[in-house]
């Protein structure tokens, strides 16, 4: 399952997603209009910012927007960024690979194989999903 912050995460990208290009939206207007409480929220844009997700302007007129393309940002790069491996164990993970301390032969166990393949085929479909084919549906 995603995390709550993961949830909100894709709320708030989605809000930007929406807004005319260049239009800069209020951290109180994301909270508002997403129902994320703001102290979260503010938190999540931080996290976005810092992963060149987001970009912010400061002051009076300031507030947040997409300095990724909407077509650009996928499930998977949110997911992976506030809930770390896709994978169901450490041993099946592209990014976040760890030996099982319980396994005698990696590369013949059974249960890692399998967990690879459903690791490809969610990656997949996580990659596909991205912030503009969700705003479309």
């Amino acid at each position: 399952m995603l995390s709550q912050k993961t949830k909100y995460a894709l709320k708030a990208l989605l809000y930007l997603a929406q807004q005319k290009e260049g239009e800069i939206a209020k951290t109180n207007a994301i909270s508002e209009e997403a129902s994320i409480p703001k102290k979260f929220l503010e938190q999540i844009l931080l996290d976005l910012k810092r992963a060149h997700f987001v970009g912010s302007k400061q002051g009076k007129l300031g507030g947040y927007y997409l300095l990724k393309s909407k077509n650009e940002i996928t499930l998977a790069d949110i997911h992976r960024l506030f809930d770390g491996a896709i994978a169901l164990l450490p041993c099946a993970s592209l990014n976040f690979y760890e030996p099982c301390s319980d396994c005698k032969n990696e590369a013949s166990c059974h249960l890692r194989l399998g967990l690879i393949s459903v690791r490809e085929e969610t990656l997949r479909s996580m990659q596909n999903i991205t912030i503009a084919s969700l705003v479309d549906q």
